[in-house]
């Protein structure tokens, strides 16, 4: 298929080479153009806009940090709205709220065009190993034919349903996601502070019922912080306020990311911000006089 694929940040470059070694061809665009260089060694074609994006391809996706982003490269001069055909389709990779989500696929709509919701639910390490996981929000008829691209970049692809319920979903997961590593930390500072060592509690946890893949690819990061985190406190909050405002407007009460984001606000407040959001357990060992 030809394929766009419109922001090249953090997942974006890991799902182009997917893409490639598939045998799609792919039409690139980023709003800094340098982080398209090494995808462009590799084959990927370069367009000056969203829309050239959309006019040379099938199949448009984006990924993007967040609402206003998507906003800007989807309706914006320039957008994916002004170059996608009449037969072509735009997936919006991007974690944003389902009721803004809706709001632009109502304006594709209103042109005649088609927007569904396929957020990916992984980090650079599962994407790399293949293990992502994609939720689509649409017809069945379009998810049948977006299935093979999708394919190419993670093993697991489930349709949802009707648009916005894909990214409904991944926001719940997400919700899951940080409340369980903080509930790791936590887990494992009480055991610290009864004098197990840090590294034996963390095993221990790794070894047992509670463990999952998260867990063991971001549990030994209380060990050994990366220089490059998968996902600062700053961008896993940016997913928490997501999450709260949206069970805000249903009235959905969610206690336990509501208290899971007061950690990431310490965090905050000590500095610490710019590191992999795991170091919440940096909160529980100053909270509870326990050295680093």
């Amino acid at each position: 298929m030809n394929i766009g694929f419109v922001g090249l940040g953090e997942m974006g470059t890991g799902i182009v080479p997917r893409l490639l070694a598939a045998g799609h061809r792919v039409t690139g665009w980023n709003r800094s153009a340098d982080k398209a260089a090494g995808l462009i060694e590799q084959g990927m074609a370069w367009a000056d806009s969203p829309a050239a994006v959309a006019a040379a391809s099938e199949i448009t996706f984006s990924c993007v940090t967040d609402s206003v982003a998507v906003r800007a490269i989807a309706l914006g001069d320039g957008g994916i709205i002004e170059g996608l055909g009449e037969n072509g389709l735009y997936l919006d990779m991007s974690t944003i709220s389902p009721v803004i989500s809706r709001e632009i696929a109502a304006e594709f709509k209103a042109r005649g065009r088609t927007m569904m919701d396929a957020p990916i639910s992984g980090s650079p390490v599962t994407l790399a190993q293949g293990k992502a996981s994609l939720m689509v929000g649409g017809s069945e008829a379009d998810f049948e034919r977006v299935k093979p691209a999708l394919q190419a970049i993670g093993a697991k692809v489930t349709r949802i349903g009707e648009q916005g319920l894909a990214v409904q979903t991944k926001i719940g997961i997400n919700l899951t996601l940080i409340v369980e590593m903080v509930a790791f930390c936590e887990g494992v500072a009480l055991a610290e502070k009864g004098g197990v060592p840090r590294d034996v509690a963390v095993a221990a946890m790794l070894n047992s019922v509670v463990a999952s893949p998260v867990m063991g690819y971001r549990g030994p990061f209380i060990l050994d912080m990366p220089d490059k985190p998968l996902a600062n406190v700053t961008l896993q909050q940016k997913d928490a306020i997501l999450a709260l405002e949206l069970a805000r407007q249903m009235g959905q009460p969610t206690p336990l990311l509501a208290t899971a984001n007061e950690l990431l606000n310490a965090c905050r407040g000590l500095g610490i911000d710019h590191r992999d959001f795991v170091t919440v357990y940096d909160v529980y060992c100053h909270l509870g006089g326990m050295s680093k």
